[in-house]
């Protein structure tokens, strides 16, 4: 008797498709600028650089469970969103009471006005779009 593997259920279809477009960019935005920024001016503001590229890492991992599917990557993707939302509000708040901590902006400083608030947008839509892939499926 031979084991039918099930494919993983898709998260991309329709909307979660431009979810991972979006990831996508903030993938090479926020991991293009904290590198770039670590490698040349790390010294100015290393919580800021590094919390960029925590961000970006962030970021990695979330567009890789929505591209790889299933309901583990699934759960693992709103955990990860879950985290970057707080992160992106604790961060974005202790910008605004605590600026002189931050010489130098982070992808989430401000809840992500350098990137057009997407930073705190992204995580609420990504939640919103992976529970109801949940409903979708009756799970």
């Amino acid at each position: 008797m031979t084991a039918v593997q099930e494919k993983p259920a898709r998260l991309i279809s329709g909307p979660g498709m431009l979810l991972v477009w979006f990831y996508g960019v903030m993938v090479v935005g926020a991991l293009s600028r904290s590198v770039y920024q670590i490698a040349t001016e790390f010294d100015r503001a290393p919580l800021a650089y590094t919390l960029s590229a925590v961000a970006g890492v962030v970021y990695a991992f979330i567009t890789y469970t929505l591209v790889r599917g299933g309901e583990t990557a699934r759960r693992a993707a709103l955990v990860c969103c879950a985290a970057e939302l707080a992160g992106v509000l604790v961060v974005g708040t202790w910008t605004l009471v605590e600026p002189s901590a931050f010489p130098d902006a982070t992808v989430w400083s401000e809840y992500g006005m350098g990137y057009v608030f997407i930073p705190v947008l992204l995580p609420l839509s990504a939640m919103y779009w992976l529970r109801r892939a949940r409903e979708r499926r009756g799970a």
